[in-house]
């Protein structure tokens, strides 16, 4: 059978309609309702929906189109299944505790959703595209195994791990109150690293674009067809940008540290956590910031090192001669309400 053609030879308008409607029908239950328990899973389910749809409609079963569907919705079941698990013991998530009430931002977070979801799918997308694997016309499927192939499955597979371990072990210790008040997260993976999953994310994104790519480097495609296949590299790096200037890194740095000094220095301080402070300093001097190392090696690295080639930015630092003090009066306003 031939494979379905819709709107375009790349899936691209299909996709994007499939993803516009499915958000769009998230946020209206959501905003209804006011609660944001199937945020995340929508997002997450969206991925799933996506790599399913494409497969079925390019029906063209090439062994590598099936790999990398199945990766992609076995890690869309594990991120989607986690967070709604997450959420539910939770009951809500506070990131949108400033925005649930009010339309136009938390329609904005869903917009951003969509624009997240479509871009980083756009490797899969393409590949199960007419354009790319229809071999009965201009299509290309080079033989499976690839060096390109082996290198994208284990690029996955490791980041992966690293996602799914980081999340289950951060969820473990805080749930188990294994991590005495004052300390940072600093077990398993979370020793090596201040963001394991954000690392495994990124692994896992461009894992899945140099899987899709051998039909363009091995195979026989129009300059189109390759055209789009280089230019789905966006996913792995929009998702990088996504993680460590946006609503990864970011929304974590500051608010941590700045939480850790208010233990110390903050109106409701305790002498309990009189040293939360000093720990979270040298927390921050011998661990990595994303890509994970032994903290014995990462703390004798130069700072330029850190600050440059190991991501660990100015732009991240709770600054305590700036921020401190802004950060204790804030609280202190806020204890005397």
């Amino acid at each position: 059978m031939s494979p379905v053609h819709a709107l375009d030879r790349y899936y691209l308008a299909l996709t994007l309609l499939v993803t516009v409607g499915y958000q769009l029908l998230g946020f209206a239950i959501a905003w209804t309702l006011q609660f944001d328990k199937i945020t995340d899973f929508t997002g997450g389910s969206n991925f799933f929906l996506l790599a399913l749809l494409t497969l079925l409609c390019g029906n063209t079963y090439h062994a590598r189109n099936i790999v990398a569907s199945i990766l992609v919705m076995v890690w869309a079941v594990r991120i989607a299944g986690f967070l709604l698990f997450r959420v539910l013991k939770m009951g809500s998530d506070t990131r949108f505790d400033d925005i649930r009430s009010h339309f136009l931002k938390f329609l904005g977070f869903w917009i951003g959703q969509i624009i997240w979801i479509w871009t980083v799918s756009l490797p899969l997308t393409i590949l199960n595209s007419p354009a790319v694997s229809e071999t009965g016309t201009v299509g290309s499927n080079p033989h499976f195994g690839t060096s390109r192939d082996v290198a994208g499955i284990v690029i996955w597979a490791l980041g992966f791990l690293v996602e799914a371990i980081a999340d289950a072990q951060k969820y473990y210790f805080k749930s188990n109150k294994l991590i005495p008040k004052g300390q940072p997260m600093n077990r398993g993976l979370w020793s090596w690293s201040r963001h394991p999953p954000y690392f495994g994310e990124m692994m896992c994104w461009w894992g899945i674009w140099i899987l899709c790519l051998s039909p363009t480097t091995n195979g026989d495609l129009p300059k189109s067809s390759r055209a789009a296949q280089y230019g789905s590299i966006v996913s792995p790096i929009f998702t990088m940008l996504l993680l460590m200037f946006a609503s990864g890194i970011p929304t974590a740095e500051k608010p941590t540290a700045k939480k850790f000094y208010l233990m110390t220095h903050g109106p409701k301080a305790i002498d309990a956590t009189s040293d939360a402070w000093a720990q979270y300093k040298a927390y921050l001097k011998k661990t990595s910031i994303l890509i994970p190392l032994p903290p014995m090696l990462y703390k004798h690295l130069p700072s330029i090192v850190k600050q440059t080639v190991l991501f660990d930015f100015p732009i991240y630092r709770f600054d305590e001669a700036r921020d401190g003090p802004a950060a204790v009066d804030l609280a202190r306003e806020n204890h005397s309400e």
